[in-house]
This record gives structure tokens, sequence and C-alpha cells, in this order.
């Protein structure tokens, strides 16, 4: 049975990161581990895993800033990609969003990313002609 919860800081933080490395999500100039440290002092019950059988195969970071929600870090195990538990995850964390009162959610996939792009289409989102900019304030 696949179950949503908030991230266990003792127990998922391995599954979680081995997740997101097979997934393809984290760079060299990002700590994952500082990342979770991060996210676990703002808005932690925004940070949810799907587990399937006891074990951790979907997670994401969420938040809302009062003004729009942002979807990061949000990952399903390569292995059980296909199955729906990427969708019944994102529906779980913007039924949260809303909750907050939040009116828009946004995210962020690297342009080169056809399949996630088509994934995130395929629930509704939709790509806008923004720019993404970015400046880091402390290096990882």
């Amino acid at each position: 049975m696949f179950t949503i919860r908030p991230y266990h800081h003792l127990t998922d933080e391995t599954a979680v990161i081995d997740i997101w490395q097979r997934a393809g999500l984290t760079r060299p100039w990002n700590d994952p581990h500082k990342d979770i440290q991060r996210k676990l002092t703002v808005q932690p019950e925004l940070f949810l895993v799907g587990e399937l059988d006891g074990s951790v195969i979907a997670v994401t970071m969420a938040g809302y800033d009062g003004h729009r929600g942002w979807i990061n870090y949000f990952a399903v195990d390569p292995a059980y990609q296909g199955n729906g538990y990427g969708k019944q995850l994102m529906q779980v964390v913007t039924d949260k969003l809303f909750a907050l009162g939040c009116p828009k959610i946004n995210l962020q996939v690297r342009a080169d990313n056809a399949a996630v792009i088509a994934f995130y289409e395929s629930i509704g989102f939709a790509q806008e002609t923004t720019l993404s900019m970015g400046k880091r304030l402390i290096e990882d």
C-alpha cells in the first residue's frame, strides 16, 4: 500500500537522498544533507515522503511564501515511476498548499528533461514564458 506522510529526519534521510541521486536531482553545488537541514527549519510539514510497503519511494519539499507555492526536489524512485505514485504525491502536496490559501504553484524543471516536463504537463502544469534566475548566498 502506498502512503504519504511527513519526512522523519532520523529514518528517512538516506533513502530520500538516494532517490534524489537516482532521479538525477542532485548537483555538486547543492549539498542534499544541508538542503534537508534547511527545510526542517521552515515549514517541515510540507516535506513529504511516499512509502510503499514500508520503503520510501517518493519525496517532495514544498513551501508557501504567502504569494506562491513552490515544489522542490520532487522525485519518485526510477524503479517505481509510471505507476501513479508521483501523481498521488503531487495531489497531497497540492491539497496542503491549497489549504494554506496558496493560489498558484511554481516548480522548476531542467529544460532538457522531456520526460519530467511531460509528466508535469499531464497533471495540469504548463510552461510559462518566464526566466528563472538565481543568486547563491551560501556556498555548499
